[in-house]
């Protein structure tokens, strides 16, 4: 409940269609099977979505994009790994052109997963699909809800520093202490 208000207040006072989205599977073990948590997560690091399949093909490809959609819109520009799943999901769709591969242009999506292997590891390990899929998904929103109170308070003091060296860039005498030195 508290995670479903959390989403939808964030929801309402922002436009995700015009954010970049950042999408990547990683292996997840669940009594000795693998399965695939898929996770898109936008430009600053927020977790959209997390889902859980079984296999790592076009059609589970296919379903986790329109799920994101479904809820979040279109976004302009999707940066995935080179995984063809989700070029061949994405003709699908139509927004083949929207994506976008490079080196390390998923660097977002990769390190997204490290708070969830932390926590994955000392809960040892998932019993169930449904368990794992609840378990990410929660621990996306609470991971959000304090992320992005750091996130507002590393953009003020960004942007009090940037306004003080513009200051100094400037020469304005009253930021230049007694000495005339910086």
């Amino acid at each position: 409940m508290f995670a479903a208000e959390t989403r939808k207040r964030r929801v309402t006072h922002h436009s995700y269609s015009n954010w970049r989205w950042h999408l990547d599977e990683v292996f997840v073990r669940i009594n000795g099977e693998t399965h695939y948590l898929w996770r898109a997560v936008d430009h600053e690091g927020e977790v959209l979505e997390v889902f859980v399949t079984k296999r790592r093909d076009r059609r589970a490809a296919l379903q986790f994009l329109k799920r994101g959609m479904r809820r979040y819109g279109q976004p302009k520009v999707i940066v995935t790994d080179r995984l063809r799943s989700y070029r061949a999901a994405m003709k699908v769709i139509g927004n083949a052109a929207d994506q976008e591969c490079g080196r390390w242009l998923n660097n977002r999506a990769e390190n997204s997963y490290q708070p969830f292997r932390r926590r994955e590891g000392a809960m040892s390990k998932f019993w169930g699909v449904k368990t794992l899929q609840k378990f990410a998904s929660i621990h996306a929103s609470i991971h959000n809800h304090f992320n992005l109170n750091r996130r507002k308070t590393f953009k003020e003091n960004r942007t009090a520093a940037l306004a003080e060296w513009r200051q100094l860039a400037a020469g304005d005498p009253s930021v230049v202490g007694s000495t005339g030195q910086l």
